[in-house]
């Protein structure tokens, strides 16, 4: 979203010499050398670990998956290189409150592993555009959110992660930032190419454990640095730069003097920049379809060996998303502290000398702690905590956008397409991501008054509550059809882009010039809109699903709530065409082997391309999909991780009533 200060590119180059190139001795290095080795010999470890050749293999992981590595994983993917730089920046802006975006997870991940996936399970489906084909019938819903969810890996995980990533690269080694973009894009689509979802899981997991090692260590050096809790929350409160007017501008005290709710997670309802309201009830919206809807999640609980280790992966993500507070938005605000005339810039000219940027260098604050307050061997530490987090959340956007390409969009263009071809299709997609992202890093730079955090917390507040309102009423209420679904869906798009486009056009402004935009359309604060545009949705689709004609329960056997325990069997809504597919399935037969040099074995090796064994008779595809679709517990586990999920829940509440 363009702001109304653009990025100066004719004052020169921003004066980070006092930063750039800190990573250039031997110990930081070294400890950066040994990172990509264990990372690369764990990932080889998985691709041969595991089988590849399959369509379930390569999306699924076999869906044979423990808790641990899928909780590891769930955090890992969700917390990227744009969390440590878009929390500490936020939290260095405006205080605490940013936490919320985070620490709300729990009760969505509490909803994911008891009510949504036990459903996703019960269809036996692999994406989430699958699961609204088969629970309303037709092709236009599975369309429409396939490539509604790859925009939004676009226009909001990838790029944001590419740009967050490469500002502590081109910091730390004093690279070309799209130089630094290429060298870690190269390396993430390795392991996403070649490896599938259990080397992503694999990997994500020693790099979680990587991210949480290092970032807390970095919370303990700043903590030591500024004196302890109760200096630190003094100190913030007058962390004020010394350069605060300039380049012909009336700049009002309130851009750039801290909050006086600066450590109250809930604020005003009007005048306040994350409003309660909008904490309570936007932000669960907005969370409600990150977590419960969102393929790069879900993926990781469709693998989950049973529904016991399922429960227990999203318990353990929910505890970890407690932490974000103290790894990332302390640690900014910390930043403030030490480096104020830097990270708390306010005239454009002063942020253009010290980051480049004229809307503020507060995206710089993380990147900043790390490399000036750090000791030699560590800043190359800190350095593999920013590169894991981004590769872990790369590679499973790319697993997944790739598993939405192919089930989701290539079958439809292809219906006769091979599971060798269907896999390459999905390996070769994930260039085309990195390309397209790529592209939009620019308007990542300069969206929300430079804050990362909020660019992606508005663009979901747009994308976002459309799709939650359609899975909810989906699983919830079995009265809801396909002509309600798609006309709400269609409705809450048109509402979103208006607004979406209305911020890239006017731009959003900043605290020193406001936008221009509308008020009928920008007047509101985008989690309040994501509230209206959640509601306007649900009522287009009740409304004219009243109207239309029901689903027969036949259709809809253990694909809703009320009907999850049916054991009759369900007639698919899309069964003729399935019966074309298997009857051109049947005539098909396979191509003659061929006895290829050791160069192309060599490659289906690496690529798990190459045939594992015979072809599943019609008996044995039965017991798995009966192993796949089972959702049974032991009683004992079943109690285990009913007993975690309520502390959990203790824990968080807690947890708010403390900062709130």
């Amino acid at each position: 979203m363009a702001s109304t200060l653009s990025p100066n590119t004719t004052a020169g180059p921003p004066d980070l010499s006092s930063l750039s190139g800190n990573i250039q001795n031997a110990a930081d290095i070294s400890v950066i050398v040994i990172y990509f080795v264990v990372v690369m010999a764990v990932g080889v470890w998985a691709m041969l670990k595991t089988n590849r050749s399959t369509v379930g293999g390569f999306f699924l992981a076999g869906r044979d998956m423990t808790w641990w590595p899928m909780g590891a994983s769930l955090f890992a993917s969700n917390i990227g290189s744009g969390h440590f730089v878009g929390l500490a920046g936020t939290g260095a802006a405006s205080g605490i409150a940013v936490t919320a975006f985070e620490s709300h997870s729990f009760l969505l991940l509490l909803l994911l592993g008891w009510f949504f996936v036990p459903i996703y399970i019960k269809a036996g489906v692999t994406t989430m555009p699958e699961y609204l084909k088969k629970r309303f019938g037709g092709k236009r819903l599975q369309i429409y959110l396939s490539i509604l969810s790859l925009f939004s890996c676009v226009a909001l995980s990838i790029s944001a992660n590419i740009f967050s990533g490469a500002i502590f690269i081109k910091l730390a080694f004093g690279l070309d930032l799209y130089l630094a973009i290429f060298i870690l894009l190269a390396i993430t689509a390795v392991f996403t190419i070649t490896g599938g979802l259990a080397t992503v899981i694999y990997t994500d997991t020693l790099q979680a454990i990587i991210m949480l090692a290092g970032s807390f260590i970095l919370m303990v050096f700043a903590f030591v640095e500024v004196g302890g809790y109760e200096s630190f929350t003094e100190k913030y409160m007058n962390a004020i730069p010394s350069v605060v007017q300039g380049d012909n501008l009336t700049i009002s005290p309130r851009c750039y003097t801290p909050q006086e709710d600066a450590f109250h997670i809930f604020r005003d309802a009007v005048t306040g920049d994350i409003p309660w309201p909008g904490t309570v009830f936007g932000m669960v919206i907005t969370a409600l379809w990150y977590w419960c809807t969102n393929q790069v999640i879900v993926q990781r609980c469709l693998c989950g060996r049973n529904m016991s280790h399922v429960k227990a992966a999203c318990i353990m993500c929910g505890y970890l998303k407690l932490l974000p507070m103290f790894l990332m938005v302390m640690p900014g605000m910390i930043s403030r502290v030490l480096y104020t005339d830097m990270v708390a810039c306010v005239v454009p000219s002063e942020c253009i000398k010290h980051c480049g940027v004229d809307v503020g260098c507060t995206n710089y604050a993380y990147p900043t702690l790390v490399l000036k307050l750090m000791p030699i061997g560590l800043r190359g530490l800190m350095l593999s905590v920013m590169v894991a987090s981004l590769m872990s959340s790369l590679t499973s956007i790319f697993n997944s956008a790739s598993t939405l390409f192919t089930m989701d969009l290539y079958t439809k263009m292809r219906k006769r397409a091979s599971e060798r071809e269907l896999l390459i299709a999905g390996r070769l997609f994930v260039t085309v991501l990195i390309v397209t992202s790529i592209l939009w890093v620019p308007l990542v730079e300069v969206s929300q008054g430079g804050q990362l955090i909020h660019y992606t917390e508005a663009i979901s507040s747009y994308l976002g509550p459309p799709i939650a309102a359609v899975f909810l009423l989906a699983v919830c209420c079995k009265r809801v059809n396909e002509q309600g679904a798609f006309w709400g869906l269609m409705v809450g798009l048109v509402m979103g882009l208006i607004r979406m486009i209305a911020e890239f056009s006017y731009g959003t402004g900043t605290c020193l010039a406001a936008s221009s935009c509308p008020k009928i359309i920008c007047g509101v604060h985008y989690l309040y809109y994501a509230i209206i545009l959640f509601s306007v949705s649900i009522l287009v689709m009740l409304g004219v699903s009243f109207l239309t004609k029901p689903i027969a329960d036949v259709h809809l056997y253990r694909l809703c709530w009320a009907l999850r325990n049916s054991t009759e069997e369900r007639i698919d809504l899309d069964a003729e065409e399935k019966r074309e597919e298997e009857a051109n399935n049947d005539t098909k037969e396979d191509p003659p082997e061929k006895q290829y040099g050791c160069p192309k074995k060599t490659c289906d090796l690496f690529c798990g391309l190459q045939k594992t064994g015979p072809k599943m008779t019609k008996e044995e595809e039965e017991a798995l999909g009966k192993k796949v679709t089972d959702t049974s517990e032991k009683p004992l586990w079943r109690t285990v991780v009913n007993i975690n999920a309520i502390l959990l829940l203790t824990v968080a509440v807690f947890f708010y009533a403390y900062f709130a």
